[in-house]
């Protein structure tokens, strides 16, 4: 099914062959971002759209009227205005009463209008109902797909990223220490230990703020697919031995067994008690944020510590949490704002106004604007189609493995000889410098042989004085004065068959003795200034 879009109607206008799209003042209380900046402004109306930007839409954002005006906006003073005229209406938060007009952002959309913005279909259906009697097409940011087709539209990722590193910024504002671990003369500063609960988009980037403010960092989540991600930014992975997989449909963590939720739950009281900041992220759209954080764990931790809840706008992650507020419980500060995102509003409106300038290219741009219904991204984010709502979209269909060709026989016939390919290949080079070696042997003179001996015998202590080496240790100057050592080593055992008192007997004991020393104190030099940078 294809939808095609009408332009404004507005015979008057020399714009009315044009597609008009209006980018409204947000109206929400604190609400500083704006759903185009002049920079998308100008991609869009390479796309062929007219943009009409309401006074004063992205001055929060820090970007002024002029800015608009200077790549070919046109501002509009009155809201009404916009709205009624414009073909497609571009907004940050979802429609709600409009304080200077005294109406609702809905009744203002004009009859058949699109609106593209956050929706939260799943919390909003009432409003789905009153945009549906408006005849309009709503699609929501909030609804695209988390497919890699998709990646450049995802709005939620976007500003989830900016949330996740925000969110580690306001702890950092009132937690009273240093993140990162110093040595000082005035005395030892350890470093901050931090949790991060959800390892989703938004915990990521906590976790990378955190690491790179020099925290020691733990993270926790039911996906197991996570881990190895966690583990690449340099925190620690806490697992529950579980065969539970917490992955859920569209990238999401889905909702565990008793069982898991009671072991995840012991596992955040331990580690209450030992974090100094929690952040938590976990949140599945549709639902209530699930509560992770008890008034038990609060009171066990250290006077000082900080928890960010950042699902305190679905009812929090923590039981305490204040949606909107913080505040101090008991010595710990519990921080339950709601607009992390917007709080780096300039960044913020950046990436979400090229989320939209990808959304509206995909759609045909101003020339070619259709909304193909067969399409996986535009059927998902699409909650309201000409007046009817179509949200809940059907789930995605998944890929079905592709089955084997060969019969099981073959596949037992092809290991087994793989198996033997591998078992000649690891016989043939023992055999090959076994027969080297015999040859050698059999030709050579005396004195040749046992020079040879002492060659090959100073190789192996030399290759495993450096191959037992931990890794952390390795170095050039450690790898030659490991070899210089053992050959030493090996000369020196050598002399030492002589008699006691010989100068050749006391100068090889002597050889050994030093060379010895030489190796056994770089390791423990080494290890001691190694253990001066662990955290």
């Amino acid at each position: 099914m294809t939808v095609a879009i009408a332009p404004a109607a507005n015979s008057n206008s020399p714009a009315s062959e044009v597609m008009i799209l209006g980018i409204p003042k947000e109206i929400y209380p604190g609400e500083r971002r704006v759903a185009a900046t002049p920079s998308s402004a100008q991609k869009l109306q390479k796309l062929g759209f007219q943009v009409r930007v309401e006074t004063g839409a992205g001055l929060a954002a820090s970007f002024p009227d002029e800015a608009y005006r200077a790549v070919g906006c046109e501002i509009v003073d009155s809201p009404v205005a916009l709205w009624a005229e414009s073909t497609v209406v571009l907004k940050v938060r979802a429609p709600q009463h409009h304080p200077e007009v005294n109406q609702d952002e809905v009744d203002l959309l004009r009859p058949g209008g699109t609106l593209i913005s956050f929706i939260w279909p799943a919390q909003n259906s009432e409003l789905l109902e009153r945009l549906a009697q408006k005849q309009a097409t709503v699609i929501a940011m909030d609804s695209v797909p988390r497919i890699t087709r998709a990646q450049k539209m995802d709005a939620l990722s976007s500003m989830a990223n900016l949330a996740g590193y925000r969110a580690v910024i306001e702890a950092a504002q009132h937690f009273g220490r240093i993140f990162t671990g110093q040595i000082t003369a005035a005395g030892k500063m350890p470093p901050c230990k931090v949790l991060v609960i959800g390892a989703g988009v938004a915990g990521l980037a906590a976790i990378g703020t955190a690491r790179g403010l020099g925290a020691v960092v733990r993270a926790f989540d039911t996906r197991p697919a996570v881990k190895e991600q966690v583990q690449s930014m340099g925190a620690e992975f806490l697992e529950l031995v579980f065969e539970e997989d917490g992955s859920g449909e569209g990238g999401y963590a889905k909702v565990m067994s008793p069982a898991f939720i009671a072991a995840e739950m012991a596992l955040f009281a331990q580690q209450a008690t030992e974090v100094d900041i929690i952040i938590t992220t976990a949140l599945i759209p549709g639902k209530t944020a699930p509560r992770l954080v008890t008034e038990e764990m609060v009171n066990a931790m250290k006077p000082g510590s900080v928890i960010v809840d950042m699902a305190a706008e679905q009812g929090g992650n923590c039981e305490l949490t204040r949606p909107g507020e913080v505040y101090d419980h008991n010595g710990v500060k519990i921080v339950g704002l709601t607009d992390l995102a917007s709080r780096m509003a300039n960044q913020a409106s950046q990436l979400y106004g090229n989320n939209l300038v990808h959304l509206l290219s995909d759609l045909g741009g101003a020339d070619n604007y259709t909304l193909d219904m067969e399409d996986t991204v535009v059927r998902q984010s699409t909650v309201v189609l000409a007046g009817e709502v179509t949200w809940p979209a059907p789930p995605l269909e998944r890929p079905v493995p592709p089955q084997a060709v060969a019969p099981e026989t073959q596949m037992a016939q092809d290991a087994s000889q793989t198996k033997k390919t591998g078992v000649i290949q690891q016989l043939l080079w023992p055999v090959l410098i076994g027969a080297a070696l015999v040859g050698v042997g059999l030709v050579a003179p005396e004195s040749f042989i046992s020079h040879f001996t002492v060659f090959v015998l100073a190789i192996f202590l030399g290759w495993k004085v450096i191959w037992d080496v931990t890794p952390a240790l390795h170095t050039p100057l450690m790898s030659v004065t490991n070899a210089i050592s053992g050959i030493i080593i090996i000369g020196g055992m050598l002399q030492v068959s002589g008699p006691l008192t010989s100068t050749v007997t006391i100068l090889g004991a002597i050889a050994i003795f030093v060379s010895t020393l030489n190796i056994s104190g770089g390791f423990f030099v080494t290890q001691r200034m190694l253990n001066m940078f662990r955290k």
